[in-house]
């Protein structure tokens, strides 16, 4: 068929990871050296009626393949060029029965710029008009195969508010003051939680400091976010805030864990130690937790631009995988150890409340954790390019019902279920203890 057989992988991967966040920066500067690659994605772009796309080259050079003699490079079938989402499953199914098919040539896309037309000193400099608004994929195409492309590539995508230019996409343009509002949300919960902890001084234990820590982390890191993309929306660069917005949210996403690993295990609440199968779960879970923040990183700062750009991400899912699956076990665990305990020390009605307790935090874990990362991702997949930042108020909405819930129920209170237990009687509890048994089952 034609050179898009060697393409395909790169769509399809194109359109799963089309919700991982990319740089936030709207302006980039990318050196690619040596890359062979047919297809190369630089940046997605949701633009309304009358946005921009800059494309400049400097010091573009490219090499045939060294096994190949007297190969012909076409430099008309290398550039740049637009796709619309909408036109993706068109020219995929172009390229399944076009003879000898070519992206630069189909016209389903918008051609931005081509090698040929490059000045004597191998640059060029390209803008294009968006007039049909959709979300737009920016790449680069070589239907020679095997010719290692070397270039300086600086793109600038933006729309136009009034006289300015915007460069957030359309689908974001909400999410700095979404992003504000919720760091005073959480600055607010922030203070009541440090004015329950001085009330409850004597109960305060040590979980009780780590969970306030949480919040501070979770509001830093919103707020970080919020400054990053209003200054991108200015002037299309971050300004350092990714660089705080990455720190913040590393802290933010170990503490999250290791809240959750120290609440299961019953730490601080039920016993004040950590037994050894605990501790391994923790050793796993934060170093789990480092290299997923590093995966994140370089997914955001690299771009797909980057031939191991796949690579990270499917780094970053596996990791994110296993420490969800490892903030099960303590749970699980502890929950056993009441239903054992209950059988042997006399106490179902203290066992009970703890029981039912540490059944609410399972199953809220399991529905926050399988929200988050199944049903927000396929939500956000079925929205209109325009509404992208519902899914990200989705996200902070479910992950602040979820605080809200752990901190209420966990917070440093005199008659807590962990530490204080009422007049039930013991044979009631006992055969309740004895239903539960039955309805619940890991």
């Amino acid at each position: 068929m034609g050179p898009l057989r060697s393409m395909e992988p790169y769509f399809f991967c194109l359109l799963f990871f089309s919700l991982v966040p990319l740089s936030l920066s709207e302006i980039k500067h990318i050196h690619i050296v040596s890359d062979s690659r047919p297809l190369i994605l630089f940046e997605q772009f949701g633009y309304s009626r009358g946005g921009h796309a800059v494309v400049s080259v400097h010091g573009a050079s490219w090499k045939a393949p060294p096994q190949a003699k007297d190969y012909n490079v076409d430099l008309s079938t290398m550039g740049f060029f637009l796709v619309p989402a909408t036109h993706f499953a068109l020219l995929a199914n172009e390229s399944e029965h076009a003879v000898r098919f070519c992206p630069l040539s189909s016209h389903f896309v918008t051609s931005v710029l081509r090698f040929k037309d490059l000045g004597t000193d191998a640059s060029l400099s390209r803008s294009v008009d968006i007039e049909n608004p959709d979300e737009y994929s920016l790449l680069f195409g070589s239907c020679n195969a095997g010719v290692e492309t070397t270039m300086d590539v600086r793109t600038e995508m933006y729309n136009m508010d009034g006289s300015t230019k915007d460069y957030l996409p359309a689908g974001r343009k909400p999410l700095p003051k979404m992003y504000f509002t919720f760091s005073v949300v959480y600055l607010v919960f922030l203070l009541a939680w440090a004015v329950v902890c001085i009330k409850e001084r004597a109960t305060v234990d040590k979980i009780h400091v780590a969970m306030g820590a949480l919040l501070l982390f979770k509001g830093l890191k919103l707020v970080c976010a919020a400054e990053d993309l209003w200054y991108v929306k200015k002037t299309g660069t971050p300004h350092g805030w990714d660089v705080a917005f990455y720190v913040f949210g590393f802290f933010k996403g170990v503490l999250l864990f290791t809240v959750i690993v120290l609440i299961g295990t019953g730490w601080s609440f039920l016993k004040p130690y950590l037994q050894e199968r605990e501790k391994h779960v923790l050793k796993i879970v934060i170093p789990m937790q480092v290299i997923e923040n590093i995966a994140s990183v370089v997914i955001g700062e690299t771009g797909p631009t980057k031939k191991d750009w796949l690579t990270w991400n499917q780094i970053f899912l596996l990791v994110d995988i296993i420490c969800c699956c490892a903030v099960f076990f303590p749970i699980i665990w502890s929950i056993r150890s009441l239903r054992e305990a209950s059988k042997t020390d006399g106490k179902a009605a203290r066992n009970l409340q703890k029981l039912n307790l540490f059944k609410q935090f399972y199953l809220v874990v399991v529905s926050y954790l399988y929200f988050t990362r199944i049903i927000v991702p396929a939500f956000g997949r079925l929205l209109n390019y325009r509404y992208h930042w519902c899914a990200y108020a989705a996200m902070e909405g479910a992950s602040l019902a979820f605080y809200v819930f752990v901190f209420h129920n966990f917070r440093p209170v005199e008659k807590n279920p962990y530490l204080f237990v009422g007049d039930e009687e013991e044979e009631a509890a006992a055969g309740v203890l004895e239903m539960e048994e039955e309805a619940f089952e890991l």
